[in-house]
């Protein structure tokens, strides 16, 4: 009887582990499935697909671009500003999170900011400090205000021209490119604002005035994408000192620059209409060189000239700039039709979609500039021959930031 009740038992308890067993199996399974499921769901807006795709792709905030370290880099500014941006509008904290990471790996307790050297003078630098007035503002943690007063001091030592245009690097002296207005004008603003009673906004448009005096091409109402005070280089131009030819992805770094030194202007301070007519020239005039698609050539003007092509960032950048001067007030309404134009041609032409969801933006330009060594040296060979790059951050930053602003 005693072995027959033990049998029993042991048959109770295989019956039990097997049912345990097929369980765990179905749970296995179900994992499985879910995996399966989009990684970024199709019933979300471009911005946060554009973003989820870009976590997905670089799971911690420093490996933004294929980074293997840490490092502080405009490129990380720029796509980090867009979640900032995603952050306000959804309030979910993964993004909020997403950008914080970014400068707790880089800033220590004493503020001190990792791999940023001040002695370099170079304005791409100042970018990244965008991300710190919010964090500052809402942790009142001191190493962020240290760290914003050591960009606010590179740019009180930065090397100028002799108007008091601010040189690009250190290593590019005497040159004022179009990428350096967004890279240091709208931090010197909101710092000013924030901190220094916006005592020097006059210096912040001055910038915005020399490029304009200097890199205007009256022709066409663009801007070259660098100029030479020195003219000594050899791409400058001997009687201008402008560099030979117009480059989408620069023109957008300059839109969104006026726009976004905009907000930290008040109604009433005198250089606001200035930039704002800045602003409104430059739409006018890139609004006639929009292919009928929505999207802008890389060489801006040479339109279908053989070996040109529809390039992702400069585009990016317009529709950013186009949607928010629309939105603020500064461009006429129209403009958000032109960024509407130019947001669909992207989606319909250069976004991929994989099984999982995940975006991939195409045609995007991964680098150009002008001097150094190897020699760039402006021409249209030069820049249609430079590489392009898969999600690039120059483009991914500037389409979270436009669709955000064709959603508002």
């Amino acid at each position: 009887m005693k072995k027959s009740f033990l049998y029993l038992v042991s048959l109770g308890l295989v019956f039990i582990c097997c049912k345990e067993a097929k369980k765990d199996s179905l749970i296995q399974d179900v994992t499985i499935d879910t995996n399966e499921e989009l990684i970024v769901p199709e019933n979300l807006k471009w911005s946060e697909r554009m973003a989820l795709s870009e976590m997905e792709r670089s799971p911690e905030s420093y490996q933004i671009d294929h980074k293997e370290e840490p490092k502080w880099d405009y490129v990380h500014g720029l796509v980090l500003t867009g979640f900032e941006e995603l952050y306000k509008e959804t309030h979910k904290q993964e993004y909020y999170d997403y950008v914080k990471a970014y400068a707790d790996i880089l800033i220590d307790s004493s503020g001190t900011i990792a791999t940023y050297n001040i002695s370099k003078y170079n304005i791409d630098m100042i970018v990244a400090g965008n991300l710190l007035f919010d964090l500052y503002n809402d942790t009142k943690n001191e190493k962020y205000l240290i760290a914003l007063q050591t960009l606010r001091k590179q740019l009180e030592e930065q090397p100028r021209t002799s108007e008091g245009g601010f040189w690009h690097k250190k290593i590019y002296p005497s040159q004022m490119w179009l990428d350096g207005l967004y890279m240091g004008s709208p931090f010197y603003a909101q710092y000013t604002t924030t901190f220094e009673g916006g005592k020097n906004l006059n210096d912040v448009a001055k910038q915005f005035e020399l490029i304009q005096k200097h890199a205007l091409d009256p022709k066409t109402g663009l801007l070259y994408h660098g100029w030479d005070e020195s003219k000594a280089m050899d791409w400058a131009n001997k009687e201008t000192g402008t560099s030979p030819n117009f480059w989408s992805r620069s023109l957008g770094w300059y839109a969104m620059a006026l726009v976004d030194v905009l907000d930290f202007f008040p109604e009433d301070h005198p250089k606001r209409p200035e930039l704002i007519g800045y602003l409104n020239g430059l739409a006018e005039a890139l609004t006639k060189y929009q292919h009928e698609s929505g999207l802008w050539y890389q060489v801006t003007d040479m339109g279908d000239k053989e070996g040109n092509f529809l390039e992702a960032s400069g585009t990016s950048m317009f529709v950013y700039a186009f949607a928010k001067g629309a939105n603020k007030g500064y461009l006429p309404q129209e403009y958000k039709d032109v960024a509407l134009k130019g947001f669909e041609g992207m989606t319909r032409d250069l976004i991929k979609v994989a099984e999982d969801g995940q975006l991939t933006l195409t045609q995007v330009c991964q680098v150009a500039g002008l001097g150094g060594n190897p020699y760039r040296s402006g021409s249209f060979e030069y820049y249609v021959n430079e590489k392009k790059k898969d999600n690039d951050p120059k483009g991914v930053g500037p389409f979270i930031l436009g669709a955000l602003e064709l959603g508002k």
